[in-house]
């Protein structure tokens, strides 16, 4: 494959299997599509305009060896593409964990996860004011998680919990390309006066809060749209 590629590549590699897998007889996915795609686009919206924010600030940037050139508020159009395949490939996760998990195992560390999360992430915030990423991402995602709790109360937490830890392990995988493991430079690059510089691997450890905040925001509007009568406890 032709290096300008690899990013374009990589989403199509990750939204592949679940796409395929959204007409399989147990889960019908595509039935849900109506409530996911809404979702998908209110969510993008808000971190792409976040991500053309930093983008514009030198928090991160992206590397022209690897992307097709074409620009979209000055985003890349596979990183555009990132905010629709990476929760369609994630909410396909948190589907087949609830066909396959009967019971909602994880449910009573819903409050408690809530509780120690939310002011957690925002103290860490505000002492880590002058690293963008690091207190942007942290107090937003906060405020995400005590809205969520607002709405919808513990109902739905462990499983989001449980779709969210499964799908780290593909969005690692995904960031680690991203951020130059197993290739010679990173497709996206990361100012390092704006963040921790704490990497698992090559990934940035606040992207492990941007995934669960990203997760949370598609997951919530998708089940307030969708209105499921009945998630199995």
């Amino acid at each position: 494959m032709k290096e300008e590629y690899y990013y374009l590549g990589l989403m199509l590699f990750t939204i592949s299997y679940p796409l395929a897998q959204s007409f399989e007889s147990r889960i019908y996915y595509y039935k849900k599509w109506y409530a996911l795609w809404p979702a998908a686009l209110i969510s993008a919206f808000v971190y792409i305009l976040w991500d053309h924010w930093f983008t514009v600030q030198g928090v991160w940037w992206f590397n022209e060896r690897y992307i097709l050139g074409w620009y979209l508020f000055d985003l890349p159009l596979e990183e555009i593409s990132f905010f629709f395949i990476v929760p369609f490939a994630c909410i396909f996760i948190y589907e087949v964990l609830i066909y396959f998990m009967e019971k909602d195992w994880l449910k009573p560390l819903g409050k408690p996860f809530v509780f120690f999360g939310v002011p957690v992430l925002f103290l860490l915030g505000l002492y880590h004011w002058d690293k963008l990423y690091t207190s942007f991402n942290f107090i937003f995602t906060s405020l995400l998680l005590l809205g969520h709790f607002l709405i919808f109360k513990d109902r739905i937490l462990g499983r989001f919990l449980a779709g969210y830890l499964v799908s780290l392990i593909p969005f690692m995988i995904v960031n680690g390309v991203l951020t130059g493991s197993w290739i010679e430079e990173p497709i996206v690059g990361y100012n390092n006066e704006e963040n921790l510089g704490i990497r698992i691997g090559t990934v940035p450890i606040e992207d492990s809060v941007y995934s669960m905040g990203l997760l949370l925001l598609n997951i919530s509007i998708y089940e307030k749209i969708l209105k499921r009568k009945t998630i199995r406890k």
